[in-house]
């Protein structure tokens, strides 16, 4: 339990964790100390020397502490208080729930899931920021190792009969024989490739020795489908075994790039990216050390070395607590020379790189702001369009960027209910629909509509009726890439080769492509139930072309010989088949 004060000099020379609140209590700082009155006096001194230390304290209202056991306790409460309120001035690590993680559900027989949200329950391995990598290793693991998929283990499914499941739900495996499998799981996502390869090898020879010969092709197949996914997955560089992870940080103006490559049996696995918000007036060393303590915090795999391209203060303190949470020794190091320096050097190389695409990112936006004159980033930003043919199979979509990258879980899509062809009350519905449910989500920095004046005229009006004028809208136009805003005569023109006008054009055609997607998808839907089907030479191809030219089967069915006749891919003989078919 916390203890409020005002003044450092009622504070305990004990170790703790100490929070400062504002004028409106809301939590601005969270720190840890040895002594906590030693640690929360150097923030009262007459001259304070550091920009953030002068910034901090004069919104500084309150205090208040939590005594500790030991330096090392404190520590992990400040890692858990920092999630839990995210201070304003506090480093932290940001968007650390943006990956999907592995899990390997806790049940009698667990089920390899991909998730987002972290529990108590459950071993998990990640994050992976490369998403689709990470499905297609899971549908790998399933279809290798067979285990269940199922959440209701309620008799023999699909999946057992084609020989994707060894069924422990109608006694088919052992209990034992599962976890065995889970094991090897756990062995492939701690990256010891080896290690399973050598008991799938031993296993497999026992079973030969006892003429289980079905049973050695299988484990022979997962042996070469393990050996295969290793050659082309995983770079090799280190010759030792020693299970590592290497961190590089690249600072940028606001923000902090931090690159991890896990290395597991001498071999690289991956890598992944992190920002650290909060940073500009903190240490390379005080960066360092909370991408650590945060990083590793909750459910993450503690390696046994890990590899820094810079030293960091209080190195044994957290070296202490990974170690208990790995459960033997961990050490923290800053390479000077090898094939470990190397490895360092390359992460920082990896964070550089990163550092420079995000800058470019933030240019194009800034450049975004200057040309539309909005008020801020538009870091969210919002595309619309219709697909039609002839206001047959209507649809609209709508796509979301964020920081100038799809945001593909904030795509939508919608079927029209607007009788067509009319392309300005189809955009209006969609806008319609779609603006009524800002309530319940994120509000667009800026929406782009492809079209000219008219189109945008229409926008404004759903904007207005909507009581949301207030959100920036801009039309533009694909023939001379014009860009409209509303109470303005002329066209923007944007040069050809700036980044920003490149981004609006990646935010149109991808709001096109999503519609024209899921058009081709319900029209594709409708030819496969089309009575055409069941007449002498229509095939696939001549029921797209002929539903192309009519729109409707009510006129197709109204065509005379000589219309069907000129369709691509038609002939007379045809023609008369579908003529005669429907008279």
């Amino acid at each position: 339990m916390s203890t409020k004060v005002k003044s450092p000099e009622n504070l305990p020379k004990k170790p703790g964790v100490y929070i400062m609140r504002d004028a409106n209590d809301e939590i601005i700082y969270i720190g840890k100390a040895k002594n906590l009155i030693n640690r929360v006096r150097s923030y009262f001194r007459e001259k304070l020397d550091r920009p953030k230390t002068q910034i901090l304290m004069s919104h500084f209202d309150s205090l208040e502490y939590i005594v500790t056991n030991s330096e090392k306790e404190a520590l992990i409460l400040e890692a858990t208080l920092i999630k839990k309120h995210r201070p304003r001035y506090n480093v932290q690590l940001k968007d650390d729930k943006r990956y999907p993680y592995v899990k390997i559900t806790n049940e009698k027989y667990p089920r390899l899931i991909i998730t987002r949200n972290i529990t108590k329950n459950g071993i998990y391995y990640g994050p992976f920021t490369d998403v689709t990598s990470v499905k297609k290793t899971v549908k790998f693991l399933k279809s290798l190792f067979k285990i269940r998929t199922c959440r209701n283990m309620d008799g023999p499914c699909l999946n057992s009969q084609i020989d994707l499941c060894y069924a422990p739900c109608s006694g088919e495996i052992s209990k034992e024989e599962y976890d065995e499998i889970i094991n090897k799981i756990d062995l492939f996502f701690q990256g010891k490739y080896s290690v399973i390869v050598k008991n799938l090898k031993k296993e497999m020879a026992e079973a030969a020795e006892n003429e289980q010969f079905e049973k050695a092709a299988v484990l022979r197949d997962q042996i070469t489908s393990i050996e295969e996914i290793m050659e082309k997955q995983f770079v090799d560089l280190v010759d030792d075994d020693l299970d590592q992870d290497v961190i590089a940080i690249a600072p940028n103006d606001n923000e902090v790039v931090v690159i991890i490559m896990p290395i597991r049996n001498g071999k690289i696995v991956g890598r992944d990216d992190f920002l650290m918000s909060g940073s500009q007036y903190e240490s390379n060393s005080e960066i360092l050390f909370a991408f650590i303590q945060q990083y590793y915090g909750f459910n993450r795999h503690i390696p046994k070395q890990i590899l820094l391209n810079e030293p960091i203060d209080d190195t044994e303190l957290l070296e202490e607590w990974l170690s208990d949470l790995r459960g033997n020794k961990v050490y923290i190091k800053v390479p000077m020379k090898g094939v470990k320096l190397r490895l360092v050097n390359m992460a920082q190389k990896n964070a550089e790189i990163i550092k420079h695409q995000k800058k470019a990112m933030e240019n194009s936006l800034i450049e975004l702001k200057k040309y539309l004159k909005l008020d801020k980033l538009p870091r969210i930003i919002e595309g619309y369009d219709i697909s039609n043919i002839s206001g047959k199979f209507a649809v609209g979509s709508k796509v979301s960027f964020k920081d100038a990258k799809p945001n593909k879980k904030k795509y939508k899509r919608f079927k029209i209910e607007t009788p067509g062809p009319n392309d300005f009350a189809m955009m209006k519905e969609l806008l319609t629909r779609r603006l009524k449910m800002i309530d319940t989500d994120e509000e667009p920095d800026l929406i782009v509509i492809d079209g000219g004046k008219g189109q945008l005229g229409m926008a404004c009006e759903v904007l207005d009726e909507l009581n949301l004028a207030h959100i920036p809208i801009i039309g533009l136009a694909k023939e001379f890439e014009e860009i409209y805003i509303p109470n303005s005569k002329r066209p923007i023109i944007i040069p050809k080769n700036n980044k920003a006008l490149h981004l609006l054009q990646q935010v149109r055609d991808e709001s096109h492509r999503f519609a024209i997607t899921y058009h081709r998808k319900l029209r594709s839907d409708n030819i496969s139930e089309s009575s055409l089907d069941d007449i002498p030479g229509i095939g696939k191809k001549r029921k797209i072309n002929i539903l192309k030219e009519f729109g409707t089967m009510d006129k197709v069915k109204n065509a005379s010989v000589e219309e069907l006749a000129k369709i691509k891919g038609m002939n007379e003989k045809v023609a008369i088949n579908v003529y005669e078919y429907y008279h």
